[in-house]
């Protein structure tokens, strides 16, 4: 095993990561720029490092010179950044350093998005219409010649992103110039590279991953399936396992066909095989993400498997320790990606300092955050605050129980999408788990509620008595730090 393990990333994901190290007694490397200094991974590693280049947490060299610098054995990308660049993986391999994830060469199979859908079309899985060709930004007549090949409405993506990231959905030719551009400018920005390529969008869809294991000798196995149909622009916001609208018949096919995708490019470590469903069952697969995914705790919570120690274990060559057969999915799990936007406001992003930030809890709520009172949200990076993720018997105990934490998570001090998962628990078409990729264009999900000229009265009333007696107090007022036991109780000195 390990004994120093430097973390080629930010935010929660490397907090998981450095908890998960612990777990193994493995000591930890955080990295962090000029905004993350005072981040909540870099306060739990055991070590810190600064890096000063340009490119951020995106440089390939200064990641490695550090990892050598520091003494780290191995390095873990958590997902995004360099999570799926195989240049960084065969850099790792040329230093002698363990790449978390996947062996180079099987990256590099994925990061050509065009030939993995055409390999997988001839071993006879079904896949979306897509482009024959990548290209950039500035091949204006390929990219148009393609849009007109497959028709609209298509999907932007990046080769080297997934549906999230770099991802641009286009209805109209007169939106393809803008879309592609964009598209490519940020898939330069979280990826490093520029190159896309076309995807047909299939409407209505349900979008389905399968969650792989796979180590170094030749075993496979999955741990069921996530749905993660509620998204807005490609990301997914709310995911669910296991999926709510399968029949055995089909989930049993899903599964199998994830391993046969797994199974065609010698897949090593943790993945996700990510499918669509359309509205008459059919599956098509449409990528691999060769990484621990955003929504891995939904899994962990169904299967009771800890995905980011498999991971370690996988990569410090060891042979799985579980079998198919010991994969059991229990109850339902559910997890919501807390964003720092306004969700009434276009989802304007909303950086800031956090005043306050409350954390839910009780039996089976796991929040994965950054985050703590006082701390300040940079507009630099993605707009995720955390992940509350929770866990019930049945699908009706989980989606109670996410009411509850939801209720329970008090943030002060910036925007979030707080209320819009409030609004989704509540919808009668998600509680019967009738739900598709289209859920959030919905005028009534979408729509601010109204709040009476009475309501609004009583407010203006409450805050205007608060601020009275506030300043009508004779008495200084006491912080909270000093009425509490630790403060009364603790060593004074001498008067």
């Amino acid at each position: 095993m390990f004994k120093k393990i430097l973390i080629a990333n930010r935010g929660e994901i490397a907090v998981r990561v450095v908890r998960a190290c612990r777990d193994l007694g493995i000591w930890t490397v955080a990295l962090f720029d000029a905004s993350d200094r005072d981040s909540l991974h870099v306060r739990l590693a055991d070590e810190c490092v600064e890096i000063t280049s340009p490119l951020g947490y995106l440089d390939v060299q200064q990641t490695v010179e550090l990892a050598l610098a520091t003494g780290a054995e191995a390095i873990h990308p958590g997902y995004g950044f360099l999570a799926e660049r195989e240049d960084f993986s065969a850099a790792c391999e040329a230093a002698g350093i363990v790449f978390i994830g996947p062996p180079s060469d099987v990256m590099a199979a994925f990061s050509n998005k065009i030939h993995m859908l055409k390999a997988a079309a001839a071993a006879g899985l079904t896949t979306p219409l897509h482009s024959s060709v990548s290209f950039q930004a500035d091949e204006e007549d390929v990219y148009m010649a393609q849009a007109k090949k497959l028709g609209f409405p298509i999907v932007v993506k990046s080769c080297s992103g997934g549906r999230g990231r770099a991802s641009r959905i286009v209805y109209r030719a007169d939106e393809l110039q803008r879309a592609v551009r964009e598209a490519a400018a940020e898939g330069q920005m979280v990826f490093g590279t520029n190159q896309l390529y076309f995807e047909k969008m299939i409407r209505p869809a349900t979008f389905l991953d399968v969650q792989i294991l796979g180590d170094q000798y030749g075993t496979l196995i999955h741990l069921g399936e996530r749905d993660g149909s509620i998204q807005r622009n490609n990301q997914k916001l709310l995911s669910e396992a296991p999926a709510p609208g399968l029949t055995p018949a089909q989930r049993a096919r899903l599964h199998e066909m994830a391993l046969q995708i797994a199974r065609l490019f010698g897949y090593v470590n943790a993945g996700t095989i990510e499918f669509l469903m359309d509205s008459a069952g059919q599956f098509y697969f449409t990528e691999v993400k060769c990484r621990i995914q955003v929504e891995h705790p939904v899994t962990e919570l169904a299967t009771r498997r800890d995905l980011v120690r498999e991971q370690i274990r996988i990569a410090a060559g060891e042979r799985l320790g579980i079998s198919q057969e010991d994969i059991r999915i229990r109850g339902t799990s559910m997890a919501c990606r807390i964003n720092a936007e306004d969700p009434w406001n276009n989802f304007l992003p909303s950086p800031g300092f956090l005043r306050r930030f409350r954390l839910p809890g009780g039996p089976y709520v796991r929040v994965d955050t950054y985050a703590y009172s006082g701390c300040n949200v940079s507009a630099r990076y993605d707009p995720m605050l955390a992940k509350l993720n929770v866990w019930g018997e049945t699908r009706e105990d989980c989606m109670q129980r996410m009411r509850r934490a939801l209720q329970d998570f008090a943030i002060s001090g910036i925007q979030t999408n707080l209320p819009l998962f409030q609004r989704i628990l509540d919808d009668p078409d998600f509680i019967a788990g009738e739900y598709d990729t289209g859920f959030l264009q919905r005028p009534l999900i979408r729509a601010q509620q109204e709040v009476s000229d009475g309501t609004l009265h009583d407010l203006a009333v409450i805050a205007a008595v608060a601020y009275q007696v506030r300043l009508q107090s004779q008495q200084p007022v006491t912080p909270d730090r000093l009425l509490q036991g630790w403060h009364r109780s603790g060593r004074q000195l001498p008067g």
